[in-house]
């Protein structure tokens, strides 16, 4: 299973230098796990930097994948990464839903950087 955080769907979607290190990920959509947090995040920065289409084009391709909402067990079991490692909210969430789905994480984010099972990719 892969989860490809916002800084990697951001990057797809903008055709980024980075973006062909996600490609295999994203194409694979059986395997593809997607923390609804990463539709919130990657919704309002093309709709920031966009318009309300392209935003809602982006959030109908990260719903190829698996949606994970955020439930209860969830919540907790981020809450308790999010203080052991300092992260913030979205990224101790697709943290522990890599931990519960056993995922791959792809993504341009150095607070994942030095954790095995993640595919971190320096930005350009």
């Amino acid at each position: 299973m892969n989860i490809v955080d916002s800084s990697g769907w951001l990057a797809f979607f903008a055709d980024e230098p980075n973006a062909k290190h996600f490609l295999l990920p994203l194409k694979d959509t059986a395997s593809l796990v997607v923390p609804a947090v990463t539709i919130y995040e990657v919704f309002k920065v093309v709709l920031r930097e966009s318009n309300e289409n392209k935003a809602l084009q982006a959030a109908v391709a990260m719903q190829k994948g698996k949606v994970i909402d955020l439930t209860a067990t969830l919540a907790i079991d981020a809450s308790k990464l999010s203080l052991q490692h300092g992260f913030p909210m979205a990224d101790s969430i697709i943290l522990a839903t890599a931990q519960v789905f056993n995922a791959t994480i792809w993504t341009q984010d150095s607070d994942f950087k030095n954790f095995s099972g993640v595919n971190y990719f320096s930005k350009k």
